[in-house]
């Protein structure tokens, strides 16, 4: 029994460090997915084999960026893979975010739909609860003040007074409004559509434009704007 042990984890430490030689000649060319949650997986699995979670987790999860933007308590539900297993995959993730975070500052200017994703990304796009964004910004649609509120998108929480009350404190010229869908489907709901035209219309009684309503997810997004939904 003693001789087997061995061999497995000479077996398993063989194995980790043809993994890491890899990485270290090429980077993650040549990489199967798996192989990229396998090598995260071992950063906090010392000694045990890895591959049969990193599987089990890509097919769970739908492919590499699911896994990577996963909550650890999602992980957890891989049979072998827990709270100190997953420490590698939860540092990508927080390095990612700050990465993002540090990036994109209050100079970002937004002028399309895609610089709006980029930073709300990191901000709502992973989380399991609906989250709702304001972002005000100044004539040159430069970020002046962002908010995010947790709950579904309801009348009390995107009431005009409450959107453009901090609109006017912040002297801003322009509102950008976001929310994510934990779901994964960023299809504007007609209540998406309705909320947003309400905001349009008491912005215009004000002098403070809407410029685009997104709605995120952790890979994908949709803007309402350029689906000509405003």
């Amino acid at each position: 029994m003693v001789n087997k042990l061995l061999t497995s984890s000479t077996k398993n430490s063989g194995h980790r460090k043809r993994l890491k030689e890899r990485f270290f000649a090429s980077g993650l060319d040549g990489f199967l997915d798996y192989e990229i949650v396998e090598l995260l997986l071992t950063l906090g699995t010392p000694r045990r084999d890895c591959k049969s979670q990193a599987k089990a987790a890509i097919v769970k999860f739908k492919g590499l960026n699911g896994v990577l933007t996963a909550s650890a308590e999602q992980l957890g539900q891989i049979k072998g893979i827990g709270l100190s297993n997953s420490i590698g995959i939860q540092i990508f993730n927080a390095l990612l975010e700050r990465y993002h975070r540090e990036l994109i500052n209050s100079e970002t200017i937004f002028n399309s739909p895609r610089s709006i994703f980029d930073y709300l990304r990191a901000k709502i796009g992973n989380e399991q609860k609906e989250h709702f964004v304001l972002l005000f910004l100044d004539t040159k649609n430069k970020l002046i003040l962002s908010e995010v509120s947790i709950g579904t998108l309801n009348a009390s929480l995107v009431h005009p007074r409450e959107v453009f009350s901090q609109a006017v404190l912040s002297h801003a010229s322009h509102v950008i409004v976001a929310h994510n869908h934990p779901s994964g489907d960023p299809t504007p709901s007609d209540q998406d559509v309705k909320t947003t035209r309400r905001l349009v219309e008491a912005g215009k009684i004000l002098g403070i434009s809407v410029l685009d309503h997104m709605i995120i997810t952790s890979d994908k997004y949709v803007s309402l704007k350029a689906k000509m939904l405003m």
